[in-house]
């Protein structure tokens, strides 16, 4: 109940529960509540105003209503409340207990290696000596006061970067440089090539880079937006890792050139270069000054407003650490950072754009620079607006070049059809694409995935299973809550089957905003603590799936039926299934490693109760679920057999484009390990495969076969299994 509403909030929601909240009682529902309130026609009132607002000239209205999303608090089981929830303490976490500059210097190098972890950058050579760049030059275009030179480079080896690179005539000195990272146009360097004409004629040298998804060669940004390539997660691959990584190399050729002085480099794009001048900034700090362009927004408003579904792969970082753009942000001060805005951008909310620059600057007033930051906005929808490009284009000549220059001597770009260049008169690869470039496939290789480990001894097995378990405690599960809450089980329902079987239904706290069933089957007839096997109900599954999986299993064990979230009563609809995948994984988490707590968690709240055997408890599980029976059993330690029907084969294979189908994927798990080798690591549990095994098991099976070979047992039905 509502007892009080602090009178400084401003949500309209909250304000309505205010003038309210005498009348709610604890035994109101929500639809209840709401409808009682809908007879009033003061709470009508403003719903019939915001109708009316979109049927009104916009002119009409001087103030901007405010976004609000609020998630209701007596509506558990709610998967949208809980990932709306999620993103805004991800959000709102933004320099928790930092609050002096000595603060902010003790955990900003971690913070920095963190990001370049999240930004698939692990394996990348960002310290010490990189690959040579065997620069290609392929072509020159002379026009009046500067050149444009056709290149490409390898960031990686046989991973090829198509540029064009403009250099102003009558150079005597080196000169300032600009990296252009393009955005989500399909033809890149031709539709973004006033801008780095327009740097090249005040003076900067500016080498604008194609990105792996568009241009002459087109690869895969939209794995998890388009493909179903939810693996990418399990992999820790982000797409715009692959893009920093070009970026990085990119400022590595402007550093090795006669013209550049490379003391002063700037990074500018917009959307998805937007973003990527984010990263690049704050990754490299050869960047002097970095203005990024319609590319971020707070992670709160990506979730709350749903902007995320409209957002490519390569925007965010893999968010192991659950960081947002302000993070990224703080690492770029106390170098100049100009944050440029449309205020209708459908994508990237201005609100939140407003947010990230006032969360920011309070890392530059820690180094005394608060006149390094800036926000600027400009009236329209998406992309470089023309009254913000002037302003970026002073910025850079300020910051880089020293000089104070008027925005109306600076002017716009000149987008006339006789200064445009063709796509053909750009083309870098004038004789066809190497044959051996990567860029259709990198998303296969940037990332080293972990190997089956030669495994002959149980010692070797105890060093491999602590380590796997030491990175997946903060790496993959890293958003499993630091302090859980109180299980608080509730008894739900009880009844009898004849005068053998006493049938008991328990509720219990999972994580905030989450209460979830088990039922518990027990033999009235045993009267000393029982055995215990736990089933793990699949989402979508008939009412008797999990009764038919288990049948013939023995009568003197408890039978335990759970429903992790998502599954049965609190389940989601599958259209929905695509957006919490992505939501999910933005916010550090994935659907299976949700339900590898929930399994924890459950685990704990049987080992409370009367009459259950805690020393001796299985876990049986088919299909989806057998993926989070593995993760769930290794956590655990102390289960003593696992069961398993039809298990996946590996967490490194697609899913489907819509994002339905089986969700096993879970933040950088193949970095380490994979599901046949969280069997082989279960040990000493034992393993019991219900029909054939996938091929990759084989190795499962080796590892018991070495040190505990009876432990491992292929059988047809639970009537061969003797706990």
């Amino acid at each position: 109940m509502i007892t009080a509403i602090n009178s400084s909030l401003k949500s309209p929601c909250l304000e309505s529960l205010a003038e309210d909240s005498e009348k709610i009682t604890p035994t109101q529902s929500y639809s209840q509540r709401t409808l009682g309130k809908a007879t009033n026609f003061r709470l009508l009132l403003p719903t019939l105003l915001i109708g009316l607002f979109f049927l009104l000239p916009g002119h009409v209205f001087s103030q901007e209503i405010p976004f609000s999303y609020c998630p209701n608090p007596d509506q558990p089981n709610n998967i949208r409340n809980y990932l709306v929830t999620s993103a805004k303490e991800v959000t709102d976490q933004f320099l928790n207990g930092i609050e002096t500059p000595r603060d902010w210097q003790s955990v900003r190098e971690q913070r920095y290696q963190d990001f370049l972890e999240m930004m698939s950058l692990y394996d990348m050579p960002v310290v010490g000596e990189r690959p040579p760049l065997n620069v290609k030059k392929t072509g020159t275009i002379q026009k009046e006061g500067y050149r444009i030179e056709k290149i490409y480079y390898e960031s990686l080896p046989d991973l090829y970067v198509p540029a064009n690179l403009y250099i102003p005539e009558g150079i005597k000195k080196p000169v300032p440089a600009i990296l252009y990272v393009c955005g989500h146009a399909d033809d890149q360097k031709v539709y973004y090539q006033g801008l780095a004409r327009k740097f090249a004629q005040l003076g900067f040298v500016c080498l604008i880079i194609e990105t792996v998804q568009w241009g002459e060669v087109q690869g895969d940004h939209w794995g998890t937006y388009q493909k179903g390539w939810f693996h990418w997660y399990s992999r820790g691959y982000t797409p715009g890792g692959a893009e920093l990584w070009n970026g990085i190399r990119g400022l590595d050729l402007l550093s090795q050139l006669p013209e550049v002085d490379k003391e002063k480099l700037g990074v500018t794009g917009a959307s998805g270069g937007g973003a990527q001048s984010w990263f690049i900034a704050a990754a490299d700090p050869r960047v002097k000054a970095a203005a990024p362009a319609a590319g971020a927004e707070t992670l709160e408003a990506q979730i709350q407003q749903r902007t995320i579904d409209n957002q490519c792969d390569c925007m965010v970082p893999i968010n192991t650490y659950q960081k947002d753009f302000a993070d990224i942000g703080a690492l770029i001060a106390p170098r100049p950072l100009m944050i440029a805005a449309p205020n209708r951008d459908a994508i990237f909310a201005i609100e939140s754009v407003r947010r990230l620059h006032k969360d920011i600057s309070k890392v530059y007033t820690f180094y005394d620079a608060a006149e390094n930051l800036s926000l600027i906005e400009a009236d329209g929808g998406h992309g470089d607006r023309a009254t913000l490009r002037p302003q970026i284009f002073s910025f850079f000549i300020k910051h880089l070049m020293g000089k104070q220059v008027a925005l109306g001597k600076i002017g716009d770009i000149d987008r006339s059809a006789e200064t445009q260049l063709s796509e053909e008169e750009l083309r870098v690869f004038t004789q066809g694409v190497p044959k051996n470039d990567r860029t259709t496939t990198i998303q296969d290789s940037f990332i080293k995935l972990a190997q089956p480990p030669q495994i002959e001894t149980k010692e070797q097995l105890d060093t491999y299973r602590s380590e796997v378990l030491d990175f997946l405690k903060n790496k993959t599960f890293h958003a499993f809550p630091k302090k859980p809450k109180p299980l608080d089980i509730r008894l739900e329902h009880r009844a009898k089957n004849g005068s053998t079987t006493k049938i008991r239904t328990f509720s219990f706290v999972s994580e905030q905003g989450w209460r979830l069933k088990f039922t518990i089957y027990t033999n009235l007839n045993k009267g000393k603590a029982q055995p215990v096997l736990l089933v793990l109900k699949n989402p979508g599954e008939e009412r008797s799936d999990s009764r038919k999986f288990i049948a013939g299993a023995d009568k003197n064990i408890s039978i335990v039926y759970f429903e992790a979230r998502g599954i049965g009563e609190t389940g989601w609809t599958s259209d929905l299934q695509w957006h919490i995948r992505r939501s999910a994984a933005w916010t550090g988490r994935t659907i299976a490693s949700m339900r590898v707590y929930d399994v924890l968690q459950c685990l704990e709240a049987l080992r409370t109760l009367p009459g259950i055997d805690k020393q001796n408890i299985s876990i049986a599980a088919q299909g989806e679920m057998a993926a989070v029976a593995l993760y769930a059993t290794l956590l655990d330690k102390n289960i003593n057999t696992l069961i398993v029907k039809n298990p996946p084969e590996s967490q490194n294979i697609a899913s489907q484009p819509n994002g339905r189908g089986e969700a096993i994927e879970m933040l950088n798990c193949l970095r380490i390990t994979d599901l046949a080798q969280v069997a082989g690591a279960l040990l000493p549990t034992k393993f019991v495969a219900v029909g054939e095994l996938p091929q990759t098991y084989q190795w499962t099976q080796s590892v018991y076969k070495k040190i505990q070979p009876n432990s491992f047992q292929i059988i047809s039905g639970l009537s061969e299994w003797k706990n």
